[in-house]
């Protein structure tokens, strides 16, 4: 495959599951789109025709606890960063991603169900020039004590994250990785979601974290990790 080109998926694969916040069943099922189409999310089983939301900046509507895509009629699937990651991570610049629920599935907590149905599905290279965005200076964005930073790099695309946690447990930590379908698939497709035991109460108080469990979040308290598996 020719890496200057766009990809899309050969066919399609499904994968199964339930909403880590909504707790109900859904499935997902990716698969091929035209060239500049980019990820477009299809919601079925709506009452009345299917909708769709490219997976853009401008459809972000809510970011509390995942990222929400909608449009003007409101939102249409939540819970999109796995399944997007997986896409990017793998290499795949176009594809469709129905949606037959208001939540993506969660799995285990990771991407790699998502790269295993990738994987499945087939990557194939399309006739169009990939195109891409080049950082020419430096980009700060800073919200409290979060800050992240564009800058530019020659060679790719490198990420360097350092995360510091009150919780003993995790603490201050630091990674690096310059990104591609292969590192991606081994060092952070199975990288999965966390939480505090001590913050589920609240959180499904407020009608998140509905359907997590042992099974797909990481869960810590204030001396260990209970599901060290």
């Amino acid at each position: 495959m020719k890496l200057n080109r766009q990809t899309t998926l050969r066919s399609q694969a499904t994968v199964t599951g339930v909403g880590v916040h909504s707790g109900l069943p859904v499935n997902l099922t990716i698969g091929p789109a035209p060239v500049d189409a980019g990820f477009i999310f299809v919601r079925t089983g709506l009452e009345g025709a299917d909708r769709e939301v490219q997976a853009t900046v401008e459809s972000v509507i809510a970011t509390d606890f995942a990222t929400v895509l909608g449009d003007a009629e409101g939102p249409l699937v939540a819970t999109a960063e796995h399944v997007l990651a997986a896409l990017r991570g793998m290499g795949v610049d176009n594809a469709t991603i129905e949606v037959d629920g208001s939540e993506v599935p969660i799995m285990d907590g990771s991407a790699a169900a998502f790269v295993a149905a990738i994987d499945q599905a087939g990557v194939v290279a399309q006739p169009a020039v990939r195109r891409f965005l080049q950082v020419l200076k430096p980009v700060t964005v800073a919200i409290g004590d979060s800050v992240g930073e564009f800058r530019p790099f020659a060679d790719g695309f490198r990420v360097e994250v350092n995360i510091d946690f009150a919780n003993p447990v995790i603490g201050k930590q630091s990674y690096a990785i310059e990104l591609s379908p292969e590192r991606f698939r081994r060092e952070i497709s199975r990288a999965r979601t966390f939480g505090f035991l001590n913050d589920f109460a609240r959180l499904s108080s407020a009608g998140f974290a509905l359907g997590s469990s042992f099974e797909n979040t990481v869960a810590f308290d204030d001396e260990r990790l209970p599901n060290s598996e």
